[in-house]
């Protein structure tokens, strides 16, 4: 099986952890080899969490700069930091809500233009797509799966071997049940945006 790396940034909080594990067991249950390796930093105060997750034939997590095959972001600015994670062939997704930073929530610093943000990566990667997840995730009945909804988006994206079905199989078994719901909906709204 040819392998894929894909890198996986968020803002703590957001839910790249558990989204990570849904995508991880999915892949498990169609018997699809994969490793992941997370960095948290700073989650807890609303700093970066990367994982990193590698389907296929491979003996390390590690995906050095210019590696990554596949690329989601649940916030633009995190996208363009982590932007030297890609290469002329990454496929990106971001989500286009800002999550801005604590120095500029408080007027100390400047959140850039979303569409600036999208041209920096769009000129950089072989293929850029973008959705309104938070949009998504209130439409599905919860603004806190905007992971769940972006992992719609991936696996429309039909770049993983890894079937929706497996994905939904995942998400009712490795979320908490009051949730599983209006992630099972959210999966869909981001399936239906690619």
């Amino acid at each position: 099986m040819d392998t894929t790396r894909l890198i996986i940034v968020a803002v703590g909080g957001q839910g790249n952890l558990l989204s990570s594990r849904v995508l991880g067991e999915a892949a498990c249950r169609l018997d699809i080899p994969v490793r992941m390796s997370e960095i948290h930093g700073m989650a807890q105060r609303g700093g970066v969490v990367e994982s990193a997750m590698v389907f296929g034939d491979a003996q390390s997590t590690i995906i050095s700069d210019g590696e990554a095959d596949l690329f989601l972001a649940f916030e633009p600015l995190e996208a363009l930091r982590a932007l030297n994670r890609c290469n002329s062939k990454t496929i990106v997704i971001t989500n286009t809500s800002s999550l801005p930073p604590f120095t500029a929530a408080i007027g100390k610093g400047t959140y850039p233009d979303i569409e600036a943000i999208k041209q920096l990566i769009k000129e950089k990667v072989g293929r850029l797509i973008t959705l309104d997840a938070n949009a998504l995730a209130r439409e599905a009945g919860n603004e806190l799966s905007v992971n769940i909804v972006l992992l719609g988006a991936l696996i429309k994206a039909d770049v993983l071997p890894i079937t929706a079905d497996s994905v939904k199989d995942a998400i009712r078994e490795t979320t908490k049940a009051a949730f599983v719901e209006t992630n099972l909906k959210a999966f869909d709204l981001g399936f239906a945006a690619v």
